[in-house]
């Protein structure tokens, strides 16, 4: 399980999310802002084994993309909760929009503290999120609390997944404002800490930093000359420079993304 960890609060995150950074996130990778859009939100659904009947929570829900992907497609009830005000407030109002707000409830709330009884869910699900949150371990502990017995903990994460010098490690969490990201058996170790029996768990690592490419050739192209009106140049040239190391960290086999799956006992 990993050791180093930034100063970095709650609070930082939710002014990236409130601000400039969650534009761009939408921008680089739509509104479910997670690699894969779409398709991997199906995947996942369908390794989690969701159906009409399951009632899911969606940890760090954002923008409500893939509750809404959810719901629509497999007729399953959702909950979102995310601590991120504009990100809630966005996500009621584009679910209403899309006709959908019987199915799915977003609160807002901090997954460290969950507002929810023991043994309310079906399934807790979470997608490329969690690498912002300051304590894993505690994270893990309240999906598995939440979770009703023979529930599905299933999600995606952005990791640690090879060796790198501090300095490198340093801003590449600065930048993305990580306080830290786990390994694949890291989290493994805690879902099983947790009373949980990993299913399935995958390192999706192969094409994360084709991915990543794609992401910083949209800046400098699609996007770039957007970013410069609306945020500045030197805006601009900070998230081309961060995305750069991001890929050749990447394309190091430093960072990666893992999926996990597991169910409690």
């Amino acid at each position: 399980m990993s050791g180093n960890k930034l100063d970095i609060t709650i609070g930082n995150v939710n002014e990236v999310y409130d601000g400039p950074g969650g534009i761009l996130w939408e921008m680089l990778m739509g509104e479910q802002i997670h690699v894969g859009g779409d398709r991997e939100t199906d995947i996942l659904a369908q390794k989690a084994g969701i159906g009409a009947e399951s009632r899911l929570l969606d940890v760090c829900s954002a923008l409500g993309g893939p509750a809404r992907q959810l719901a629509r497609t497999y007729g399953c009830s959702v909950t979102g909760l995310d601590a991120t005000l504009r990100m809630h407030e966005e996500a009621i109002r584009r679910t209403a929009e899309a006709g959908l707000s019987g199915k799915i409830a977003f609160m807002l709330g901090n997954a460290l503290d969950m507002p929810f009884r023991a043994n309310t869910f079906d399934v807790v699900w979470g997608q490329d999120a969690w690498c912002y949150v300051t304590d894993k371990k505690r994270l893990i502990d309240e999906c598995a609390r939440v979770l009703k017995p023979g529930g599905t903990l299933a999600f995606t994460d952005w990791l640690e997944t090879g060796p790198m010098p501090a300095a490198e490690w340093q801003v590449l969490h600065e930048f993305m404002v990580f306080p830290y990201m786990e390994t694949l058996e890291g989290y493994a170790t805690m879902a099983e800490n947790a009373g949980l029996r990993v299913i399935e768990k995958e390192d999706l690592t192969s094409d994360f930093a084709t991915h990543i490419q794609t992401y910083l050739d949209n800046v400098q192209n699609d996007f770039r000359q957007g970013i410069v009106d609306n945020y500045g140049q030197e805006m601009y040239d900070e998230v081309v420079r961060g995305i750069t190391l991001w890929r050749d960290a990447s394309a190091a086999g430093k960072t990666g993304r893992g999926r996990l799956v597991a169910r409690k006992r």
